[in-house]
């Protein structure tokens, strides 16, 4: 029947060693200790056996301390040739030269309580002694608790498998993410411990090498808000929300640009919220004409039908870019294709899929770079990487896969979306480099 003991399976504290070695001392065995601990009389002495401390004794004023020294009768270990018994010479070192030595030991050391804390005749022997002190107990058990947890547990084999498999792929500038769900079952271990593993300098890639593994700096102060306009009147974010419980399958696609430099060429970008898939324009400048010739070639390419059915709804911010969308979502014939609805002035998170996801063109293009060595080729290629990487959030898939099955056959080929073979998924400058 299973012992039924409070706090069996718990650490001894240093209070508890303390009691162990005052009990010791007032000559308790290991059932009236392991009581007072609510411990198995096994546990006090497993804990005094591993943790006694041995002190040198004084054996007969000799430097002989051989448990054999009073019936040995070998001569010239020293090599002197005295033939002379090394047992009666005070000068000869027979402990270190004997292979027959051992040590003496009290043989009351050698049955509970293992340990003379408690011994009466201790004061006048000269025998060697072991001792249990609670601190130095303490000490080691805590020295061994974190010992035990270095290291790592994987064979040095195992993870130059692992290095040649993941470093050539973070170097692409492969997300961990999508390297995970290509490869996950070759890895035997976790992403954090990944992260771990790169951060010990375990592989042959470092920290700089983690598009993610950065300072981010500290945010500026808000801007004021500035009052409502009219472009805006019925389509601020409260009426998208009113808008979407209405349309709960209605397609949102996030809309934003991205600056390179203060001026020059930026990015016009739209996300579709169900499949996390992008798109990307390359524009001359952040301006009304600049987006409008955008969505004057996408009408063309698409014909306005499957423009209304692709593009059924934009979430964009207040950015003066947007502000006359009749002249970007209408017909010749004054048809109006899409909604549009605005953020709150300082509320980015609103359409948050699209600010996270340009977190994969900083990869390519790092922040404070311009854009004017791209061209729209290039963009697409970038757009095709990014697209092609698999994310977490989807369960492991790509963008590009889902949208595949969400999104017009046309679109694909009217704008050159490809996808791209996970091993060759580049996330990085060169990427883009002539």
């Amino acid at each position: 029947m299973k012992k039924n003991i409070v706090n069996a399976q718990k650490h001894l504290s240093l209070s508890d060693r303390i009691v162990i070695e005052t009990s010791l001392e007032k000559r308790m065995n290991f059932t009236e200790i392991g009581v007072l601990l609510h411990k198995d009389p096994t546990t006090i002495s497993k804990e005094i056996r591993k943790h006694r401390l041995q002190q040198k004794g004084t054996l007969f004023n000799t430097n002989n301390f051989c448990q054999f020294m009073r019936d040995c009768q070998r001569i010239n270990m020293c090599h002197r040739m005295c033939n002379v018994p090394c047992k009666s010479k005070k000068s000869c070192d027979c402990n270190k030269r004997c292979p027959h030595f051992e040590r003496f030991l009290c043989s009351k050391l050698k049955k509970p309580p293992y340990v003379c804390n408690g011994c009466t005749a201790k004061k006048g022997c000269r025998k060697d002694k072991m001792y249990y002190r609670a601190e130095v107990s303490y000490d080691e058990y805590r020295e061994l608790l974190s010992s035990s947890r270095e290291g790592i547990h994987i064979s040095a084999e195992e993870l130059c498998q692992v290095d040649r498999l993941i470093s050539p792929l973070l170097k692409k500038g492969q997300p961990v993410a999508h390297i995970y769900a290509t490869y996950g079952n070759d890895i035997p271990f976790s992403q954090r411990t990944l992260y771990g593993h790169i951060d010990k300098g375990l592989l042959s890639v470092n920290n700089l090498d983690l598009p993610r593994k950065v300072r981010y700096k500290e945010r500026g102060k808000p801007r004021r808000v500035a009052p409502d306009k009219a472009y805006k009147k019925g389509r601020a974010y409260k009426d998208f929300q009113e808008f979407l419980f209405l349309n709960p399958e209605v397609n949102v696609i996030e809309m934003d640009t991205v600056h390179g430099m203060v001026s020059g060429k930026a990015l016009l970008t739209m996300l579709f919220r169900n499949c996390s898939f992008m798109l990307a324009f390359l524009i001359d400048e952040i301006s009304q004409d600049a987006v409008t010739e955008v969505f004057k070639t996408l009408k063309e390419s698409l014909t306005p039908p499957v423009f209304s059915k692709t593009f059924p709804v934009f979430l964009t911010d207040n950015g003066p870019e947007f502000f006359h969308w009749p002249t970007f979502l209408s017909c010749p014939d004054g048809e109006i294709l899409s909604e549009i609805f605005y953020c709150d002035p300082n509320a980015a998170y609103q359409k948050g899929k699209l600010e996270k996801n340009h977190e994969f063109i900083r990869y390519v293009v790092p922040k404070g770079k311009p854009f004017d060595s791209l061209s729209q080729q290039k963009v697409n290629i970038m757009i095709n990487h990014i697209n092609s990487t698999k994310r977490a959030s989807l369960n492991d898939s790509t963008p590009f896969g889902l949208a595949q099955k969400l999104l017009p056959e046309k679109l694909f080929e009217a704008l050159d979306l490809k996808l791209i073979d996970p091993d060759q998924v580049v996330l990085k400058p060169i990427l883009v480099k002539s």
